[in-house]
């Protein structure tokens, strides 16, 4: 069953601001392999001009699509979880994360489009801080195989 593609446009906004915490990078950065001293070492993170650790640069994929949960399990979207597999990734930023940041994520379903049998549905993920300082934005596509018409 093809997506339903009134779900285009509608925003979601996470319900509570994400705490980035230096033990929350460092388990990131431990999971993804990477053993940049900046993602765990204060010092290390201040000797490369950062105000401390800083969060690699995949990070947002942590709780970028917080919000945009309520749309993706909403029965009338009709995407079958079971189907889905991860279509691609992007990160544009503003600047840097660092622990100690509180991050709101509003995320926009913003297409929807058959290619093949296949359904592809993207979200673009707007983060910012709690003053409304612009960090990243990001872009993640998942694709329901067999889900078209």
């Amino acid at each position: 069953m093809a997506l339903n593609r009134d779900f285009v446009g509608r925003a979601y906004t996470a319900p509570v601001p994400y705490e980035v915490s230096r033990v929350k990078i460092k388990e990131f950065a431990a999971a993804i392999g990477d053993a940049n001293p900046i993602y765990s070492d204060r010092e290390a993170a201040a000797a490369a001009g950062h105000p401390d650790v800083v969060a690699p640069p995949t990070f947002p994929i942590v709780f970028s699509l917080a919000g945009a949960g309520e749309a993706l399990s909403d029965p009338g979207l009709g995407l079958n979880f079971a189907m889905v597999v991860h279509g691609e990734q992007r990160f544009e930023y503003q600047r840097p994360i660092y622990a100690g940041d509180e991050l709101i994520c509003t995320s926009t379903i913003t297409e929807i489009r058959s290619v093949g049998r296949n359904e592809f549905l993207t979200v673009r993920s707007d983060v910012s801080t709690i003053e409304g300082e612009p960090v990243c934005r990001t872009y993640n596509t998942i694709v329901e195989r067999g889900g078209a018409a």
